[in-house]
């Protein structure tokens, strides 16, 4: 066999793969585009998020390992993925969006206009974080351990009249100022962990679930933002995973479920109204929301 045949033989085997990989990537792309497409993820898929945290977060607490590798905070998962959850989400799904739009418009203007929705939640985002940074500041209040053996002495004949240890009140200001100087502090609180991610699980569920009626256009969607959907299907199923490591290994309840209420308004009050106004009305999006069938076709 000379080299000009072998060539081809290559050239025929590369052919078959890349074809076999595209048709695998097409077949497995429309089941996943199918089931957050579905009529009833779209619809009820914000009433399991609320359900998993309000039911399941207190059940899960009792049933987990603290010897599990998800209970340590200095987890893989949590340094790469937790700390910086806004930055993923708005780098796989504003490609997502501008890229969708794109193929549907054919306009990087167009484009834009939706980038706005991430731009928008992002303002918001900071503005939230800074607004809970104050609360904390405000009703909280800075405290120092006071040991046993600085405190009165404890009777040898009888441990249960022991003194544990004490809180003595300090004039530091501000949580941040508080732990730095090894203190302990006390006061509100909102876990702006869930909070954010459950934010970030319904703007990538609103924002994805749209490329199924986008796909009945018969507009062309190439392997890359097919590749790009599968990644950001791939993010809500982790950010759902982290909510549920977080729920089950760092169970504080109350705050975490006012943090996830609060993502869930959030994403209600720009999603479900803001972003549904017509464009008259000052909104970002001149073209509407990608969120409904009714959307795709005014790209």
């Amino acid at each position: 066999m000379d080299l000009f045949g072998l060539l081809e033989i290559i050239y025929k085997i590369n052919t078959s793969t890349n074809k076999l990989l595209h048709s695998a990537l097409v077949t497995f792309t429309d089941v996943i585009a199918g089931l957050l497409g579905h009529l009833l993820f779209r619809q009820h898929f914000h009433l399991l998020l609320v359900l998993v945290m309000v039911m399941f977060g207190p059940v899960l607490s009792l049933r987990v390992s603290k010897y599990s590798i998800f209970a340590n905070k200095n987890h893989y998962l949590y340094r790469v993925f937790l700390h910086s959850c806004w930055g993923w989400t708005l780098t796989f799904c504003g490609s997502f969006v501008f890229l969708l739009s794109y193929c549907i418009s054919n306009s990087i203007i167009h484009s834009i206009c939706h980038l706005s929705r991430l731009a928008v939640t992002g303002i918001m985002w900071s503005l939230i974080r800074r607004l809970l940074s104050l609360l904390v500041d405000a009703s909280g209040t800075c405290f120092e351990p006071l040991h046993s053996a600085t405190a009165a002495p404890k009777d040898p004949l009888n441990s249960d009249t022991s003194v544990g240890a004490l809180l003595l009140l300090r004039g530091e200001k501000g949580k941040a100022a508080c732990l730095k100087a090894g203190l302990h502090w006390q006061g509100c609180e909102v876990s702006d962990d869930i909070l954010i991610l459950s934010l970030c699980c319904l703007i990538l569920a609103e924002e994805i679930c749209v490329f199924k009626p986008c796909m009945a256009l018969g507009r062309p969607l190439g392997a890359p933002l097919r590749i790009l959907f599968l990644l950001c299907a791939l993010l809500l199923s982790l950010w759902i995973f982290l909510i549920l490591c977080l729920l089950a290994h760092f169970p504080l309840f109350h705050s975490q479920l006012v943090g996830g209420a609060m993502g869930y308004l959030g994403w209600k009050g720009l999603y479900k109204y803001w972003h549904a106004l017509k464009p008259s009305w000052c909104c970002v999006v001149k073209a509407g929301a990608l969120h409904s069938e009714t959307t795709c076709k005014t790209l």
